[in-house]
């Protein structure tokens, strides 16, 4: 694939990027290097190759969910600072127009 400083523009519209012209050649020559190991990469037989999903093949081993300790309403509200009997009580941080 040819790179052109027009491909430089689209890619840096497409990711909301702004791209002084001093940096255009430096992407160009950087992309067409990654272009080139991408092309490397194309050469290579993979016909045989299972797709890698994983990179190992351990496999997790999950406990099944207990419920251990239940807390009620009044030791989980005991250590707030601020709250009133139901609900945690914090500073308003959105403030709406």
């Amino acid at each position: 694939m040819k790179l052109s400083p027009e491909t430089i523009d689209k890619i840096a519209h497409l990711a909301r990027l702004e791209v002084q012209e001093d940096e255009k050649q430096g992407l160009l020559d950087d992309m067409s290097k990654i272009l080139a190991f991408m092309d490397k990469l194309n050469e290579v037989d993979t016909s045989g190759v299972e797709p890698l999903v994983y990179m190992n093949d351990e496999i997790n081993v999950l406990r099944d969910d207990e419920i251990n300790q239940e807390i009620t309403r009044a030791v989980g509200l005991k250590n707030a600072p601020k709250q009133d009997g139901k609900f945690f009580r914090v500073a308003k941080v959105i403030n709406k127009p």
